[in-house]
């Protein structure tokens, strides 16, 4: 799906779940033409590439995070989800740990795979390599956006980039 219309959908879906008392939320999983992010505090700096002249579509989004790149072989996943309904918690960072241990879980159980958290840093690790990133953002607790899982994608494109925002981390797929 097309960045731009998996985004306007996701803003739409924020409005259905925050005003709905039938439903804690609702999860898309999808992939995405070759595409370059940017967080709301992303510096341009971690473009190793003239922003006005992208070699991709580039796109300032309203998610947490620095720039990364989403395309073909990664699943990318937005919990639509409205943290103000039990068992979820008015918590971001209770959130982001939750993403993560998603990830963790699904790595485990689908390929015996070992994720794991780097403290300090957002997003699950395999051998010290980035297979997962994670950026939200909530309107009155509702959340969108969400987390990128590198399964069998090009990791060429990351190569433009400091994926982000991290110059000595490695990003790698599953």
């Amino acid at each position: 799906i097309p960045y731009q219309q998996a985004w306007d959908w996701q803003k739409g879906m924020v409005e259905a779940v925050g005003s709905s008392s039938a439903t804690l939320g609702s999860l898309v999983l999808l992939q995405h033409p070759p595409v370059y992010t940017l967080g709301t505090g992303a510096t341009e700096g971690h473009l190793k590439f003239d922003g006005a002249a992208p070699p991709l579509p580039l796109y300032r989004t309203e998610r947490g995070g620095e720039v990364t790149y989403h395309g073909p072989g990664q699943l990318v996943l937005y919990p639509i989800l409205d943290l103000r309904r039990p068992p979820l918690q008015q918590d971001l960072h209770w959130y982001l740990r939750q993403l993560e241990e998603v990830a963790i879980r699904a790595l485990e159980a689908a390929s015996g795979l070992r994720g794991e958290r780097i403290p300090g840093l957002t997003g699950v690790w395999v051998g010290g390599q980035k297979v997962a990133a994670i950026g939200v953002r909530a309107s009155r607790w509702v959340t969108y956006h969400g987390l990128a899982l590198n399964v069998v994608n090009d990791l060429a494109p990351f190569r433009q980039i400091v994926p982000c925002g991290i110059a000595d981390r490695p990003v790698a797929s599953v």
